[in-house]
């Protein structure tokens, strides 16, 4: 299970304030991402700098924060959007799922801004790293998994293994296989999908850089690069389980 304070302040920057203004939920983000960069020194301390250059903690952590991600499934989903069509509601999961991962590289880039003449925030720059990519994680996470609910093509087990198998979709970019029972999924993460997943880690890191550019210049290319990750990964899954392209991999952008 993961830390309980860090997964309570990576749902905190994810809800960001949906009644307020954008600069309002920028803030509320940005209060949460701050608040969340102490938990994760002390964890990534804890786990040791070895881990914490291989990935290995931060892929950890994931594993472990991915059962908490809250996922509705189809009827709750129709329930909410009683007036769409199936098709309408998975394009609107993708643009909300798309608008949040923006707020949130905004969010990180202005905080960046905002600390960039401090060297002891400078030293902490990695963390930050990490706390953006958790917050965007969880969310992509959700938009996997209620793709998939939605669609019906949901995972079946417990929570763990269907909190599995929507990571290793994740990981991999494409939809879970349909043929795939409890057994396989209790087996999604052994050693091999576990250096899939620091990869696939380590690569969004690398991207995400660009939120600690000075001044606001990376809040503006933190959202950028977050919007175009999610909108590629909501349509090219939403094509897929569609039956649309099918042995199609998901674009790296």
């Amino acid at each position: 299970m993961a830390n309980d304070e860090i997964a309570d302040l990576v749902a905190r920057a994810t809800a960001g304030d949906p009644g307020g203004d954008p600069t309002s939920d920028r803030r509320s983000r940005q209060k949460a991402l701050a608040a969340l960069i102490p938990a994760l020194t002390r964890s990534a301390k804890a786990s040791g700098i070895r881990a914490v250059a291989a990935g290995r903690w931060l892929a950890d952590l994931i594993i472990e924060l991915a059962p908490r991600v809250p996922v509705r499934d189809a009827l709750a989903l129709r329930r909410q959007h009683p007036s769409l069509s199936d098709i309408e509601i998975a394009e609107r999961l993708i643009r909300q799922a798309t608008k949040t991962t923006a707020g949130l590289g905004a969010a990180a880039g202005g905080l960046a801004a905002v600390e960039f003449l401090s060297p002891p925030m400078l030293l902490a720059a990695p963390v930050q790293l990490a706390a953006e990519m958790l917050t965007v994680t969880a969310v992509e996470l959700k938009l996997v998994a209620e793709l998939h609910e939605l669609l019906e093509r949901p995972a079946h087990g417990s929570i763990s293994e269907r909190a599995s198998a929507y990571l290793m979709s994740w990981v991999r970019r494409r939809a879970i296989s349909p043929q795939l029972g409890g057994a396989g999924l209790s087996a999604a993460f052994g050693a091999a999908a576990k250096r899939e997943l620091r990869s696939q880690v380590l690569r969004r890191i690398g991207r995400s850089t660009t939120t600690l550019a000075p001044f606001m210049a990376g809040a503006v290319a933190g959202a950028e690069v977050n919007r175009r990750a999610t909108k590629a990964l909501g349509e090219t899954l939403l094509a897929e389980l569609r039956g649309l392209n099918e042995e199609r991999w998901f674009r790296q952008v």
